[in-house]
């Protein structure tokens, strides 16, 4: 369930919605391989693997070969040769080659 955030900066007050999980989307260029909402994606990225969890900066990033791993409810593992990724506000783009 999201939740709301208080965010004061100055005399502003900003309410933010924050997900409780990340929306992911794995496609290749053939089809959607996955989509779903997960705790935490870890991928091979070109200087070394990496995980993505809620509130990750905004990133792109090439990916190299190894595997691709989502957990949480709906736990998914995807051997790639390769591809990218993009993040940005819990939302996670991945693009692979298989």
């Amino acid at each position: 369930m999201a939740k709301e955030v208080k965010r004061q900066d100055g005399n502003a007050v900003e309410w933010t919605v924050v997900p409780d999980h990340l929306h992911v989307t794995i496609v290749s260029p053939e089809q959607t391989l996955f989509e779903g909402e997960v705790d935490s994606l870890t991928v091979p990225g070109e200087k070394g693997r990496f995980e993505v969890l809620k509130g990750h900066a905004p990133i792109i990033s090439s990916l190299a070969a190894g595997v691709v791993a989502c957990k949480g409810a709906e736990a998914f593992e995807l051997e790639v040769r390769g591809g990218f990724i993009e993040v940005a506000h819990n939302a996670v783009s991945v693009c692979v080659e298989v």
